[in-house]
This record gives structure tokens, C-alpha cells and sequence, in this order.
């Protein structure tokens, strides 16, 4: 965040309230699952695991993404966002189109409600695309961060319009295959096409900046992007017309790029100037390592083999966790505390610099909550992993009153930072520079 400035910046109240939702959404997919032990001993396809996964994905995980990639585009291409007011415009039909899609599912309505969700949502993907493909067009220099970036926003658009098809199939049921069959295209698209593929472009970019470290080739991220692109559009493709035994083989291709961007992210803090590791990078850390779950899992799920059905199950369910509730949680947990920081000190602080004696970013959290929010994080997986793979309801649950913990400590932190306000600042003269 060392390059951002408000002068490309925008206003704060494009950006906060995404972090707002976020927060609250992780406190009400917490307690949700409280109430949801009982999903995770059948199918994936059922309405409290359904509604779980679409809190986590819309209200939790692409809502924030939304919000820090606004304040992040004009860092990251150097330009100033393209529309603030398709922003707000889309925060809305997210916001409106995430509630009704999690009370459609929870109850199970299938008709109208559902269809209103779905169509809510797609145009709010469509708005976030538009805006990110034209703030791409004004930046000076096309770079492999804008490939992912933009490249990621339009298979968000193709997860939206399946997921669309999906809504509409429920009561008119015009689709060839079942359900499950799209469920499964909606989901991988959404995964590897969506966060997957954007994470790669920002994480290349803002984990080496957090580490003061020097990336100037970037041809295995060229490679990984070619990968998991590759993987994507012929799995798609094989899912839809083909159905052969090559799954594997594109899960592969996939996994090959992501194991070329951590690559290039081991080379990159091989060169870091900083040496000390704070509360946020280290979760971002272990978010990277639970990667690896997830990339094992893909192969054991998609090769099926003569595994018991029932086994099989519980690993979809485990597969699926170890991204939602794994991989993207983790990263969040940990890079709310490197981005909101540093939004909330720029917009309270940047015109007293130089004049007054200002805290630092790190000093708007409390690092104490910030710990134990870690520590409860990672022993609410390993139980809820445990005990869906174990179909120990009573581990299940112990895993959802941790992942409530865990909520209620990062929600506590983030909103004492957004209602930070500067006061009682104290003139920077020469006699207090050092107090």
C-alpha cells in the first residue's frame, strides 16, 4: 500500500462499506453454522449448505474483494477508478441480491425469489466488469496484473450467468443434465476462474510490495496464467460436451499454476528487505499453505476411483470447505489487516502529515483480538475438517463456536477501524518528535 495516495484513490464511502458488509456476513455465516451441524453428514446439494457456501462466496468473501480491489486498481494499474457510481451501484445489487439469494436457499424458494437474487447478482457482476475493464483501459501500462484482474471479472460473469441458467432451471427446467451436473460448472468456474485467477494478479503484486521485495520477471506468472486459464476452459468444455477421464489432467494444468505463482512468490521474499513478519502476513502465510488442501483434494474428487461412496462425500465436502471456509477466509482474515489499516489511516491522516504527531496503521487494530481471532480461525477448521470427515456432529459444532469466536474478534476489530476518526492531534514540532 506504499504507493497509494487519495490522489488516485476514491472516497472512502465507496470502499468502507464493502468492508462493513463483509464483517457482518462473517458473523451471520458463523451463526448459521451453529445451526447447520446436521448438513454436513449427506449431499452437497442441500439448502443450509447451499445457503453457507453463497454467504461465504457473495456476503463474506467477494463483497470485501469488491471493496479492497477499489481501493487497490488504481495502486495496482495506476489510474484512477473508472466509476465511482457504478461502485456504489453494485455494492447495492450485491448487498440486496446476497440476502435474498440466502433466504431463498435457507428456506428453499426455488421461484421467484430466487430468480430476483440471481438476476440482481449478475448485474452487479456485470457493473464491477464494466468498471474494471474500462479503469484497465485508462492505465498507462497493460500488465500481467490487468490480465488477471480483468480476465478474473469476466469468468465472475460467466459464474454469474450459470448461476442465472441454474435459477431459472429450478422451475422451468429447460437445462439437459441435472442440477448437480451445472452445480459443479457454477462452482469450478467460480473457484478457480473468479477468485482463484484474482488472487494470483493481486496477491503477485501486493505480497512482495508488503515485503519490500523486487519482482521483475514475471514470466512464470505469463505461465501460470496460461494454466490455469488452459485448465479452466477445457474442463469447462469436457464438462459440457465430452464427459471423458481427463479431469485429472486439466485439474493439473490448474495446479500447475499455482504452484508457478508460489514460486515466484518463494524467489520474491527470497529478495525481501523486511525481515520482521506482523499478525497479518503471517495468516496470509497460512493461507497459502492451506492451498495445498484443496489442490490434493481436486485430484482425489475428480479421479473418483473405488473410494465408498459415502467417504466420497465427505470429501466433497472437505474439498469444498478447504477453499470457502480455508484458503479464501484465511487470506481475508489476513489481509483485512494490511489493507483496512492503511485505507482508514490515508483518509484520516494524510493532511495532518508533516504538521502533527499521527499513529501509525497498525495502530488503529488491537493486535491482542487480531492473535486470538488467529488462533480460533485455525482451530475452527481443523475441528470442522475432523468432524466432516469424522461425521462427528459434536466436532462439527465445536469447529462453528470457534469460527463464531473468530467472527465476532475480526468483526470487533474492523469496525473499531471504520469508526476511527482523527482527534486530539498534537502539533509535530521539533521538541515532540520523539515522544
Amino acid at each position: 500500500m506504499a504507493a497509494a495516495s487519495t490522489s488516485n484513490s476514491p472516497a472512502r464511502w465507496v470502499v468502507l462499506p464493502h468492508y462493513a458488509f463483509a464483517a457482518l456476513s462473517f458473523v451471520v455465516l458463523s451463526v448459521l453454522l451453529l445451526f447447520s451441524t446436521d448438513a454436513f453428514g449427506g449431499h452437497y446439494f442441500n439448502p443450509k449448505l447451499l445457503t453457507l457456501t453463497h454467504v461465504t462466496v457473495l456476503g463474506w468473501a467477494t463483497m470485501l474483494i469488491f471493496g479492497a480491489l477499489y481501493q487497490l486498481l488504481p495502486v495496482l494499474l495506476d489510474c484512477r477508478l473508472y466509476s465511482e457510481k457504478l461502485a456504489i451501484y453494485t455494492f447495492g445489487l450485491l448487498a440486496s441480491g446476497t440476502v435474498l439469494l440466502a433466504c431463498a436457499f435457507w428456506h428453499f424458494q426455488v421461484g421467484a425469489l430466487l430468480q430476483v437474487a440471481a438476476i440482481l447478482l449478475f448485474a452487479a457482476f456485470l457493473l464491477f466488469t464494466i468498471n474494471v475493464f474500462q479503469t484497465a483501459r485508462k492505465a498507462p501500462k497493460w500488465t500481467i496484473e490487468a490480465d488477471f484482474i480483468v480476465t478474473a471479472s469476466l469468468w465472475l460473469l460467466v459464474t454469474g450467468l450459470v448461476g442465472v441458467l441454474m435459477a431459472f432451471n429450478f422451475t422451468y427446467a429447460f437445462l439437459p443434465e441435472q442440477h448437480v451436473h451445472y452445480l459443479q460448472l457454477h462452482a469450478h468456474i467460480g473457484m478457480a476462474g473468479w477468485f482463484l485467477l484474482l488472487i494470483i494478479g493481486v496477491g503477485s503484486k501486493l505480497i512482495p510490495m508488503f515485503l519490500l521485495a523486487h519482482t521483475e520477471n514475471t514470466k512464470k506468472l505469463n505461465w501460470a496464467y496460461n494454466f490455469v486459464n488452459g485448465g479452466l476452459v477445457l474442463f469447462i468444455f469436457d464438462h459440457l460436451f465430452l464427459h471423458t477421464v481427463f479431469v485429472p489432467l486439466y485439474a493439473a494444468l490448474v495446479a500447475a499454476g499455482v504452484g508457478l505463482f508460489l514460486w515466484f512468490l518463494y524467489e520474491a521474499a527470497q529478495t525481501r528487505q523486511r525481515q520482521d513478519v506482523d499478525l497479518g502476513m503471517k495468516q496470509t502465510f497460512v493461507a497459502l499453505a492451506l492451498l495445498l488442501l484443496p489442490l490434493v483434494l481436486v485430484f482425489v474428487v475428480s479421479s473418483k476411483g473405488s473410494l465408498p461412496q459415502e467417504l466420497l462425500s465427505s470429501l466433497y465436502l472437505v474439498y469444498g470447505l478447504s477453499v470457502f471456509l480455508g484458503f479464501l477466509s484465511a487470506l481475508i482474515l489476513g489481509q483485512t489487516f494490511k489493507t483496512l489499516p492503511f485505507i482508514i489511516w490515508m483518509h484520516a491522516y494524510e493532511d495532518y502529515v508533516g504538521r502533527f504527531k499521527t499513529p501509525l496503521p497498525k495502530d488503529l487494530y488491537i493486535h491482542t483480538l487480531l492473535r486470538w481471532q488467529n488462533l480460533c480461525y485455525l482451530a475452527g477448521f481443523i475441528l470442522l475438517i475432523m468432524g466432516v470427515l469424522l461425521r462427528m456432529p459434536p466436532v462439527i459444532l465445536a469447529g462453528a463456536i470457534c469460527f463464531t469466536v473468530t467472527a465476532l474478534l475480526y468483526a470487533t476489530n474492523v469496525f473499531r477501524m471504520l469508526l476511527h476518526k482523527a482527534h486530539n492531534l498534537k502539533p509535530f514540532t521539533y521538541g515532540n518528535a520523539n515522544a
